[in-house]
């Protein structure tokens, strides 16, 4: 089965060094243009690793990702208005 995941986005100072981010979890992307950093870690182990990776001297500041709270599931209450647009 697989295991719950939590998102970060970790701002950085030095996108080189940034790399090193794999050993804490899993690296999605890296900016180096805005230079930050999204990375997957276990969510049973999320705030401890947060701990860990905030002690770096190169990360400015951890975001976490609201992506699994938002809901997904859409209704439509109103009235399909495409289906009024033909001629």
């Amino acid at each position: 089965m697989l295991a719950e995941r939590t998102g970060f986005i970790i701002w950085v100072s030095d996108v080189k060094a940034a790399r090193n981010l794999e050993k804490y979890g899993s690296l999605h992307y890296i900016s180096r243009r805005m230079h930050y950093a999204v990375m997957y870690v276990n969510a049973d182990r999320a705030e401890e690793t947060m701990k860990n990776i905030r002690r770096l001297s190169y990360v400015r500041k951890i975001e976490r990702s609201y992506r699994n709270e938002i809901k997904t599931e859409y209704s439509s209450k109103g009235p399909d208005k495409a289906k009024f647009y033909g001629p």
